[in-house]
């Protein structure tokens, strides 16, 4: 909780010097990201992705203290420091009641970004619960300093009340989440396990689904919320969920060095367990 509270041009250059040390130190995580370049990024050469893995690792060091002063910190002199495109967009669906599914990535700026935006928009988020009971506690409490709501993964019956009710989520479908509801659909040409559940949302619901994107320039923010995915959701489960992919995929090209590539995404395929990351 300290370091929630060092100055941000201090906390700044610890983190690059944290993400250093991942780094270095970190070589199951390190292995994962280089496996996921050199997978999504096929036309790049080495040197190329050599320099977005070290960049990657100094946004991941940024990052940490960035989720500590979301948390626990002051984020006065941040405000000043933030753009947010289309939030005009949000204010008219919630004027109609209408709910709104925030379709994201695991970006390292989503907690401050998800902190900024609440001061906008009443903002719920979902999460899959800890097993220590200590890490739980701090994930929950902290991100209900700001979030009015913070939802389990499990527990969609609150979720789809949430929804319907014209509350807004914050959501990440991005990482393979071994459920039976997933589908094998394209993130960067490769074939990724993509969970169904923006469809599903969408079809319980009749929430718009739109995506948002968010990055850190130098000290600054910016938060783009693009309009809701049109025809969304259709009867083809599978369509939806590649739209879906498609649409992170396109805010990951915007700000490749921000994105979590130490996540195994294609550690499973079609065919069985990958042998990419062994």
């Amino acid at each position: 909780m300290l370091g929630a509270r060092l100055p941000w041009t201090l906390q700044r250059a610890l983190g690059r010097g944290v993400g250093w040390l991942a780094l270095h130190l970190a070589r199951s995580r390190r292995r994962a990201a280089e496996v996921n370049l050199r997978l999504c990024f096929p036309e790049k050469d080495e040197a190329w992705r050599q320099r977005l893995l070290r960049d990657s690792f100094d946004a991941l060091g940024i990052g940490i203290f960035e989720f500590a002063r979301a948390w626990w910190g002051s984020i006065d002199a941040i405000r000043p420091q933030v753009e947010i495109e289309g939030l005009d967009q949000l204010k008219e669906l919630q004027a109609q009641g209408r709910g709104v599914l925030l379709i994201s990535g695991h970006f390292m700026t989503l907690e401050m970004c998800g902190r900024l935006l609440c001061d906008h928009v009443p903002l719920a988020g979902m999460y899959r619960k800890y097993r220590n009971p200590v890490m739980e506690w701090a994930v929950k409490s902290g991100r209900l300093r700001y979030a009015c709501a913070m939802f389990a993964n499990e527990d969609i019956r609150a979720t789809v009340r949430h929804l319907k009710k014209g509350g807004f989520l914050w959501y990440a479908p991005d990482q393979d989440m071994r459920g039976k509801d997933s589908v094998f659909v394209p993130f960067f040409g490769m074939p990724a396990s993509t969970i169904t559940a923006t469809h599903q949302f969408a079809r319980m619901t009749g929430c718009a689904v739109v995506p948002y994107f968010h990055r850190r320039e130098g000290g600054r923010y910016i938060l783009k919320i693009a309009p809701p995915l049109p025809d969304f959701p259709s009867d083809d489960a599978v369509a939806d969920t590649a739209q879906v992919n498609a649409a992170i995929e396109q805010m990951v090209r915007e700000a490749p060095t921000q994105y979590l590539w130490i996540h195994r995404r294609f550690k499973r395929q079609p065919e069985g367990r990958s042998n990419f990351y062994s």
